[in-house]
Parts: C-alpha cells; structure tokens; sequence
C-alpha cells in the first residue's frame, strides 16, 4: 500500500499595501494604499536552500548596476519590492516583467505556492488601529495556511512561519501561541510561532517582499480601480499566473 508522505512547509510572508488609514489617492495625509495584508509563498522545507540560491542569482542578475553602485556583498543587500514594482519600473524593463514570472514559475516548480491575505481599510482616521489590523490579518493568514495543511496536502503536513522584522514582536508571538494552543479550533498544523528575520540577511525573506510588493500594487486596482487605473498593467502582466499559483488567497473587501 502506497501512503502520502506528509510536508512540512515554510511559509514567508511580508507586508503589503500600507498599514495607516486612507482617505483617497489624494488627500494630503491618507493616500498610501488602500489596502493592507500579508503576502509571500510556501516552499517545502528541503527546497529552501536550493531556492534561495536561485533568487540570489536572479537578483544579481536583474539588479546588477544598482548592487555594484551600493558597494556591499549582494548576500547582505535588497532592493524593496515596493520599490521594483512601480509602474514606470514594470512598463520600461521587460527584464522585470520576465524576471517575476519566472520567480512565480519557480515557486510552483519546487512544490510551493504564492500567498496573500488582506483587507480593504474602510474606516475613517479617528477610528483606525493599526495594530487591531495587523493582527487581525495575521491571524486570518495563519488560519488560511493552517486550512492548507489540513485539507489540501497529505495528511499531518505542516508548516514554520517567518516574517519580516517588526516592532510589535512580543504581541505578535502572542496572538500566533494563542491561535497554536488556544481556543476551540488550535492551529495544529503551525509548528512554532512565527519566526522574525531581518529581510536583508535573507534570500528568501527578500523574495516574500517581492512578491509583497507585487500584490500591494494588484490589491490597489483591485478594490479601488477608479483611483489606480495605471496598476493596470500589474493586472495585465502578472495576474492570471499569481492567481494560478496561489493558493487561499484573497482580499476582503
């Protein structure tokens, strides 16, 4: 009798969109994003070296000019993905638009997929909580991954979560054990809480914030696109092969 072996994943996540409130693309404070989540991918564990070597290269490769001007190793040096993915940046450079597609080729290639979980932000400045909001959408993200686990692979895989460095450590580790161990539904498929990592250290960390970058732009057009009709061109690039790898994923509107 042939038996499923079980995964144990690793999931990266970033943040994406804007964490404050927002008013309109124009007002004079609250114009970052109208949206706001957690973004990045999930590799089988064994894969993660053999996948950071490879992000590694590809960075070196689209960036070359920028790295050799910052004069440091490219181990220790990122370039933020919500600074690569402008729509000046995805219009003019085809190297980019090639170079993105075949990240998300190679995430689906070693077993993994793309990730995203966010909301819309609909309430006004005096009432807006930043940190109610964060850790609202960490908890949806954990129990989105958590219903992967269970109900999409072999039976008993699991997953290892790290996210980008954050100053609300402590409360953040606190809302992930609560969610491991506590309440009526546990996340049993979480193996620890999450792991934070400083993202220009990390190959694949650096990769989630890609892909985070990505998806701000995306969720803009997609909840707001009279305000965003220039993201367009995310949509027209990089849409239908996201959505094909990605798996419970999503933003609230």
């Amino acid at each position: 009798m042939l038996f499923e072996v079980p995964l144990i994943y690793m999931v990266y996540l970033d943040e994406f969109g804007h964490i404050g409130p927002f008013v309109s693309k124009t007002h004079p404070k609250y114009k970052e994003s109208p949206v706001f989540g957690l973004a990045g991918y999930l590799i089988p564990l064994d894969q993660v070296r053999h996948f950071g070597t490879w992000f590694y290269q590809r960075k070196c490769n689209l960036l070359d000019w920028e790295i050799n001007r910052a004069a440091r190793h490219p181990a220790e040096w990122e370039k933020k993905g919500a600074a690569l993915y402008t729509v000046e940046n995805v219009t003019k450079y085809r190297q980019l638009r090639v170079t993105t597609n075949r990240i998300l080729n190679k995430i689906e290639a070693v077993g993994g997929k793309t990730f995203f979980v966010g909301i819309k932000k609909t309430h006004p400045p005096e009432l807006a909580d930043a940190n109610a909001l964060y850790h609202s959408v960490l908890k949806e993200a954990i129990k989105r991954l958590n219903q992967f686990c269970e109900l999409d692979c072999p039976p008993n895989s699991r997953f290892l979560l790290a996210l980008d460095e954050h100053e609300q450590r402590d409360k953040l580790l606190t809302t992930a054990s609560v969610q491991m161990y506590g309440g009526a539904s546990p996340m049993r498929r979480l193996i620890e809480p999450p792991f934070q990592l400083e993202s220009h250290r990390y190959q694949t960390m650096q990769t989630a914030d890609w892909i985070a970058g990505l998806v701000g732009r995306l969720g803009a057009v997609w909840v707001d696109p009279a305000q965003y009709p220039d993201n367009q061109v995310f949509r027209d690039y990089f849409e239908t092969r996201l959505n094909m790898v990605s798996v419970r994923s999503g933003i609230r509107t």
